[in-house]
């Protein structure tokens, strides 16, 4: 019997503010297959991003059960729950949270390195890994030489390096324009179809979330609808092998959006202790 990616039973997330306890999520229930594309929508304030730090590892419930990767998060260390975060989960946001004064390759190889993989191999398979999302041309770029759709490709490979079995992206588009936006949906679909990693995409966009095959509507902190999908007929242009470079008026930036916000926002990175899921480990 296969083990589901992700399982979460009855959970709970509650947060004490000012004396206050809020329950960002009130009792949710659901399983992740390996291999799925998953939309999860909801409004600012739903719950939804809340939730993708609880099935990233990022964040522990406050109840329930939770199982990511056969493993139980409520029984692991803080140790071993940032070893399952880097062997199991890949992480894409909004804000591409690429380190500024490092190259393309570097910036993807960071993973690896909390995997304790050598120098040689981990640059060998950080720039196989950018070739496979058209970047293989950019290895030695900074961010601020990269588009913000570039930047965002570097993301991409900078979470799949690692071969995880879940790919958790948070608005992945949403500091993209829309052509550049549709391309990286698109880089993302392909990886999901090829690698058999369950794509997770946490979006408030309804175009964006139509495109999955399952969609999950998340409000008030619980799961108001579960439904599948079939995906929308292709326009005939098919989806391309990688993304090369085009034309674009969007600018160059060194760092995207600026910081992530906290669990529970929209758009959250870096969990509650404001680091990236792999400094933790190792």
């Amino acid at each position: 019997m296969t083990v589901p990616a992700v399982e979460a039973v009855d959970v709970w997330r509650t947060y004490e503010l000012d004396g206050v306890s809020v329950s960002a999520l009130r009792g949710v229930s659901l399983t992740i297959d390996q291999g799925e594309y998953v939309a999860v929508i909801g409004p600012s304030g739903s719950g939804k991003s809340t939730l993708m730090h609880l099935l990233g590892g990022l964040d522990r419930p406050s109840g329930g059960r939770l199982v990511i990767g056969g493993r139980d998060v409520t029984t692991l260390t803080a140790p071993e729950l940032a070893t399952l975060r880097n062997e199991t989960i890949g992480f894409v946001f909004q804000a591409f949270h690429l380190l500024a004064r490092t190259s393309a390759v570097d910036n993807v190889a960071l993973p690896l390195v909390y995997r304790g993989v050598g120098a040689r191999q981990r640059r060998e398979r950080a720039a196989a890994m950018l070739g496979r999302v058209g970047l293989g041309h950019r290895l030695h770029h900074r961010p601020n030489q990269l588009s913000g759709g570039e930047q965002q490709r570097v993301a991409i490979a900078r979470a799949l390096v690692t071969e995880p079995a879940v790919l958790l992206a948070d608005e992945p588009t949403g500091n993209l324009d829309s052509a550049t936006g549709e391309a990286v949906l698109e880089l993302l679909e392909r990886l999901n179809a090829e690698s058999g990693v369950a794509l997770v995409m946490v979006t408030h966009d309804q175009e964006v979330a139509a495109r999955a095959h399952r969609r999950i509507a998340v409000r008030d902190g619980l799961i108001r609808s579960d439904s599948l999908h079939d995906r929308p007929a292709s326009d005939g242009s098919g989806v391309p092998a990688t993304l090369d470079p085009a034309p674009s008026a969007e600018p160059r930036s060194a760092s995207g959006s600026g910081p992530g916000h906290p669990p529970g926002g929209s758009g959250g990175a870096t969990g509650a202790t404001g680091r990236l899921p792999w400094e933790d480990a190792g």
